[in-house]
């Protein structure tokens, strides 16, 4: 699947209307101190304005009142733009954005994830876009699952995360298969994010078929990461 990396944002007059308001609305909010330990906790990653969670979604709430439904163009506006702010909180809101409104965006709309995922990278955008986005994406076009396929041997370490994790939210409708041949193929992976998502998709699958998962880590112990089995392993 050829991927185009979208390098600006299209034009949106809605896009406009909130972030123009998302900027002021959180600026105005900023809490110094608390950024600073933020970006500690977060290794640096990006600055923060520091807004708590309970802080900035009633922020956000504010200033989504009265705005219209988005579209597929206004998703991807809103999005790319909030990436390209320097404090993270403008990325947390982006990504509750496409969490929202997922079901009106087509597959035609992974590139743009795939941008978010590699760019700016960290767990705290990348695992809610792999569960919420890219797997919303892939359940309502499961020709996506292709795409997926050639995710999990991406050499970019989120990519591979992100095909790991797309359907942690599936429960019955998982494809158990790919799931567990996406574990194998990335079972060697030296990388502590890699090894730590094998465990956390099996674990959460275990849920709903806890003698597959059981089995296939039998199975599969050699290749597994010690950190993968304990964490696959840890509710069973």
């Amino acid at each position: 699947m050829s991927v185009t990396v979208p390098r600006t944002a299209p034009n949106s007059d809605l896009a406009d209307t909130v972030v123009e308001r998302l900027f002021t609305t959180y600026r105005a909010a900023a809490d110094p101190v608390r950024a600073a330990q933020m970006r500690a906790y977060m290794k640096d990653v990006a600055p923060f304005l520091g807004l708590t969670s309970p802080v900035r979604r009633e922020l956000s709430r504010a200033v989504l009142a009265g705005t219209p439904r988005p579209d597929e163009t206004d998703c991807a506006a809103i999005a790319l733009r909030c990436w390209e702010l320097p404090e993270r909180e403008y990325a947390y809101f982006a990504v509750d954005y496409l969490r929202r409104h997922v079901k009106r965006c087509s597959s035609g709309f992974l590139p743009v994830v795939r941008h978010l995922v590699t760019t700016h990278s960290w767990w705290d955008t990348v695992d809610l876009l792999a569960a919420h986005v890219v797997g919303g994406l892939v359940a309502a076009d499961p020709e996506l699952r292709t795409a997926m396929d050639e995710w999990i041997e991406d050499e970019d370490l989120w990519v591979a995360r992100t095909a790991l994790l797309h359907q942690l939210r599936y429960k019955s409708a998982t494809d158990a298969e790919r799931l567990f041949a996406y574990c194998v193929r990335q079972s060697g992976h030296p990388d502590f994010f890699l090894r730590k998502a094998i465990g956390w998709c099996l674990r959460e699958y275990a849920k709903t078929d806890p003698d597959a998962v059981r089995a296939f880590v039998e199975r599969e112990r050699g290749r597994l990461a010690p950190l993968s089995v304990r964490e696959a392993l840890k509710n069973l």
